[in-house]
């Protein structure tokens, strides 16, 4: 669903905001990047890695410095061959190493929504701009059901995939999943549904598209953030068209049983939404980062810079610092306004 209403708006998105501009040796302003729905950051040996949704291939940039994303290396990876049930609209991806071994995530199809799954690419090479990406193949439980936005974690010795999916083979409603994997690209258990949009905040989804149902409800985008004797998930809600869209948060104990809904408490409010006074629409997709010192944590998401801007390139990529909670749990403030300096992470 993430791209039903796409504007292409990039000129627009170029010419309408100013990027990365720094103010200083240790400073940036948002946004990083012009444009980058779906943000994803992990950071290995003294450097960043970055990767959004371009739709026909995967990219990754690699930095030292994410705020300073704008002047990365850059350089496509992979591209699908055509005419595969995943040659088309591929979507957030992500990048993790794994039991030694890079992996890429991602979700594609053949042109058509309702085909679309999980896929990843592996790379031995140290680098992951450097070696052979190679397809391992569909990510999937048994249910082999519509599934975007996949992302993988480890706790307590055990890896798990998370991700979006429809209950059945009808669109209408967007839920998260959870399952067991046996290595980075098998799931081995049914997957367990943990989230429905429950609450309003997570309803709003009208669409005005005659190819599609009139309204979807969508919970989207998971991804996890550990603190302590706590796991966060956090996930995007409403639908990306809507100037609603947010970030949702749901959080279990490390020492629950994370396949059981009930170890997972839902917040009944956005922990992160849409700013009009800072001119920031649609916060969603994020990740999370620690800075090169390793002392502070800083979120990454994509937004809008106006309103009614929906699912387009006019989406980009901003960073900021947040703290914690007296109970533990993240406290990500408000989205802040593009064009205002910022202290870069910590550490070189």
């Amino acid at each position: 669903m993430k791209y039903l209403l796409i504007a292409f708006c990039f000129l627009n998105s170029m010419l309408g905001c100013a990027y990365a501009q720094g103010t200083g040796p240790d400073t940036f302003t948002n946004p990083v990047l012009p444009t980058g729905p779906d943000p994803w950051v992990t950071y290995k040996d003294g450097f960043y890695y970055y990767t959004n949704s371009t739709g026909n291939r995967l990219d990754i940039w690699k930095t030292k410095t994410i705020a300073a994303l704008a002047t990365a290396t850059h350089k496509t990876v992979w591209k699908p061959p055509v005419n595969t049930a995943y040659s088309k609209d591929l979507w957030a991806p992500e990048l993790h190493f794994l039991q030694g071994k890079w992996y890429m995530y991602f979700a594609a199809d053949d042109g058509h929504n309702a085909q679309h799954r999980m896929y990843v690419i592996e790379n031995s090479s140290a680098d992951p701009l450097e070696g052979e990406w190679v397809l391992k193949g569909q990510v999937a439980d048994e249910s082999n059901k519509w599934a975007i936005d996949g992302s993988v974690f480890e706790s307590r010795g055990q890896l798990y995939m998370i991700w979006a999916g429809w209950e059945g083979d009808a669109n209408g409603q967007q839920n998260i999943y959870i399952a067991k994997m046996k290595n980075p690209y098998t799931i081995s258990s049914e997957r367990v549904k943990i989230s429905s949009p429950e609450f309003e905040w997570e309803k709003f989804g009208d669409l005005h598209d005659a190819n599609n149902p009139p309204h979807v409800n969508v919970n989207e985008g998971p991804e996890i953030l550990k603190h302590g004797n706590q796991i966060f998930l956090i996930y995007s809600a409403s639908g990306c068209w809507t100037d609603h869209y947010a970030l949702g948060m749901l959080s279990a104990k490390v020492s629950a049983d994370l396949m059981d809904p009930k170890s997972w408490k839902k917040s009944e409010k956005p922990v992160f939404e849409t700013s009009k006074e800072n001119s920031v629409y649609a916060p969603g997709h994020n990740s999370f980062f620690k800075s090169p010192d390793g002392r502070e944590d800083w979120i990454i998401y994509h937004a809008n810079p106006g309103p009614g801007c929906g699912c387009g390139n006019q989406r980009s990529p901003r960073i900021q610092k947040f703290g914690w909670k007296k109970d533990g749990s993240p406290d990500f403030g408000i989205p802040v306004k593009t064009g205002v300096p910022l202290t870069a992470p910590a550490g070189k």
